[in-house]
Order: structure tokens, then C-alpha cells, then sequence
């Protein structure tokens, strides 16, 4: 009955993480190369271009390419940078 007990509650927290939006992060040793790639044009002149970001993915950050998206009326994007995390370097995600 405890051992049931237990996985209910983990699981529970875990699919509260993940409805939460949290983000694992990991950290690295060396920080990746900065990724060169040609920008697509604007599909209008009211979108912002979103600079690519890392992702924490499988052990390991993953790359995925920016993008297009509408301004949002009063936010202003910040881009996501790398930052030194203990004796290695974590990547603080870009947000609005």
C-alpha cells in the first residue's frame, strides 16, 4: 500500500512539473560555438525575430533556430545568454 502510495505521488509531481512549464537545465563544461544561420525574411512587418535558443535535451544542450512571431504590445524580448554556473556554464532561456 506505501509503495503505491508513493508512486501516485510521484508521479503527481511530476506531471505538475511538466503542466507548470519547468525547465530542466543542465550545465557544461565548455560553452557551445555561437550557430551562424541566415534569417528567413519576415512573413509581415508587425513580426519580431526570436534569435535561436538552447535547450537542455537527452545529457546535453540542443540548438533550435529562432523564428518569426507578432509583437507583443508592451513586452519587450529579452535574448537568452550563457552564464557561469559553479565550474561550468548553464543557459538562461530568452523570454518576453
Amino acid at each position: 500500500m506505501d509503495m503505491k502510495r508513493n508512486i501516485g505521488w510521484i508521479l503527481f509531481v511530476a506531471m505538475l512539473a511538466l503542466s507548470t512549464g519547468c525547465a530542466v537545465q543542465g550545465e557544461v563544461t565548455d560553452r557551445p560555438a555561437e550557430v551562424v544561420y541566415d534569417r528567413p525574411i519576415a512573413p509581415g512587418p508587425d513580426y519580431f525575430w526570436i534569435g535561436g535558443d538552447w535547450v537542455w535535451a537527452g545529457g546535453r544542450y540542443a540548438w533550435h533556430e529562432g523564428r518569426w512571431e507578432r509583437r507583443r504590445e508592451g513586452r519587450v524580448w529579452h535574448n537568452g545568454q550563457w552564464n557561469q554556473h559553479g565550474h561550468g556554464w548553464r543557459w538562461q532561456r530568452g523570454h518576453w
